[in-house]
């Protein structure tokens, strides 16, 4: 399972990035460095990014940091990989309901999804051991 949520959360921070690099009215920044790479024919469909893919991707890495602290129980881990799809989710959310401009509240949610990522495959977490009362009152 630790396998499959380190992809998914990787996929769900790459699914993000290149919904958000289609969508050039939205988020200028991100659709000016995609259509350098020649994802500039992805504007056709930016009104799909927006509704459906960034928020379905955002869930995808939300869903798989979350799964993963039951690989790790490391809660500063569950607490900062959370952080960047949420921030994404409301980014797109708020976009799409209350027509607000988000972009900045997006930028912040990649960076932070990029980051957390990034250090994940740097550093991978390792579940930490639990030592068992009786051990830890013998040696006391």
């Amino acid at each position: 399972m630790a396998l499959a949520t380190r992809i998914a959360d990787k996929a769900g921070l790459l699914g993000s990035i290149v919904a958000a690099m289609g969508c050039a009215s939205c988020f200028p920044a991100l659709a000016s460095l995609g259509a350098a790479i020649g994802l500039g024919f992805l504007t056709r469909w930016e009104g799909l990014f927006i509704t459906t893919l960034i928020p379905l991707f955002a869930l995808l890495a939300l869903a798989a940091n979350a799964l993963g602290w039951f690989s790790h129980r490391q809660v500063y881990r569950l607490v900062l990989g959370l952080i960047g799809p949420l921030l994404v989710l409301s980014a797109a959310l708020l976009m799409r309901f209350a027509h607000l401009a988000t972009a900045p509240l997006l930028y912040v949610g990649l960076t932070f999804m990029l980051v957390v990522s990034v250090w994940d495959l740097v550093s991978p977490s390792v579940r930490p051991c639990a030592v068992p009362a009786s051990e830890s009152s013998a040696k006391g």
